[in-house]
């Protein structure tokens, strides 16, 4: 395996959606409105590619386009101007991840492939592009590296680098500043010596790319 491909993604909510699961009456399905992915060579020095993303055109089971909460825009900067002008649709999106990431695993802060992407091609009856295998979460890399399985269930992907007195990567609530982040946590227990290559490996099923 020479890298992973480091992935974040950002999707519909609004206030008090996540306490309730998106259980209200009035919460939207979690659909994604942005991918963003790094690559992260597995070789010393360890380099981040730079980053890439796609906005994605969020979609009910109706077929029907859903207009952003004003919170997702207050939290992520994306505003309906910028879904309506740069949006694609989700498989398009997926299958230029897949296209980037050239084979490598996918890796997140948790399970995005389940909480959003998953949901988002559900109510379109898509399947997805990309195998369900390729993808992984990152977090039990840093349970591997020594951190207390306490204080990890703590992090999120734009609080990790403050965790490990990492400069902060990217733009918090940016998938593509979220996925440098998490890359960049990567790269310093790589380079620290508290993760080996060996250690993604067995993450990933001994993926190869």
């Amino acid at each position: 395996m020479l890298s992973v491909v480091v992935y974040d993604c950002e999707f519909l909510t609004a206030p008090g959606a996540p306490q309730r699961f998106w259980c209200g009456p009035l919460d939207p399905d979690p659909l994604p409105i942005q991918i963003g992915a790094v690559r992260l060579e597995l070789a010393a020095p360890f380099a981040i590619s730079e980053p890439v993303g796609w906005y994605v055109h969020p979609v009910d089971r109706d077929g029907r386009a859903v207009p952003l909460h004003d919170l997702v825009t207050k939290l992520t900067g994306i505003t309906q101007e910028r879904i309506d002008a740069d949006g694609i649709a989700l498989a398009d999106a997926l299958v230029q991840l897949d296209a980037f990431a050239a084979g490598a695993p996918l890796l997140a802060w948790g399970k995005d492939e389940l909480l959003s992407l998953a949901a988002g091609l559900f109510v379109q009856d898509l399947a997805s592009p990309i195998p369900a295998g390729r993808f992984r979460s990152a977090v039990p890399l840093v349970v591997k590296a020594g951190e207390p399985v306490e204080t990890v269930e703590t992090l999120r992907s734009h609080t990790i680098c403050a965790h490990f007195g990492l400069a902060d990567a990217g733009p918090a609530h940016d998938a593509r500043g979220d996925a440098i982040s998490v890359a960049t946590v990567l790269q310093h227990l790589l380079a620290t010596g508290r993760l080996a290559d060996l250690d993604v490996r067995d993450l990933c099923g001994g993926m190869t790319d």
